[in-house]
């Protein structure tokens, strides 16, 4: 009787859990990549490879990052390198906040963990079909420094997703 109960609780939970994922229907990929000991190297390059079919749509790609409290800053710096199917590589450093005047973490969650979902690009199209690469490398500096910070502690995890732009 006791196993049945357990049984139809763990399909239960399965259920939900498969429910819940299914019903992002803004998704068009995501990924997230597993930061060795929440220490990103200054010379270690994350990549996401993905593909484009749809090149009318416009999309919003995000970098998402978990960090935890051992992340010493209040800001991020990244660079990005588009590679486009042709093999033209768009690249950008980006700023990103991650703390606020008080010292606490933005993001969301209620552990230790923050997870972050930071605009990379707004509303664009793809210009051609095809297979993308974006490589993502921390660019963190001391001010004054012109050596990056290595190892920079408390990044976890990093991410990138597409989504669909409802109309």
């Amino acid at each position: 009787m006791v196993k049945t109960s357990q049984k139809n609780n763990l399909i239960t939970v399965l259920f939900a859990v498969i429910l819940l994922v299914s019903c992002d229907s803004k998704r068009v990929f995501d990924s997230y990549v597993s930061v060795p000991s929440g220490i990103w190297e200054i010379d270690s390059t994350l990549v996401f490879n993905f593909s484009v079919e749809d090149t009318l749509a416009r999309r919003n790609l995000f970098i998402n990052l978990r960090n935890n409290s051992h992340y010493p800053f209040s800001n991020l710096f990244l660079v990005t390198k588009l590679k486009l199917p042709s093999g033209e590589q768009i690249v950008d450093t980006l700023e990103y906040e991650m703390a606020d005047v008080t010292g606490q973490f933005l993001g969301k969650g209620f552990s230790e963990i923050k997870e972050n979902k930071l605009f990379y690009k707004e509303s664009i199209t793809f210009p051609s079909s095809g297979k993308y690469s974006l490589s993502i490398a921390q660019a963190m500096r001391k001010n004054g420094d012109a050596e990056g910070i290595a190892p920079l502690e408390g990044i976890t995890d990093v991410g990138f997703r597409i989504e669909k732009i409802e109309q």
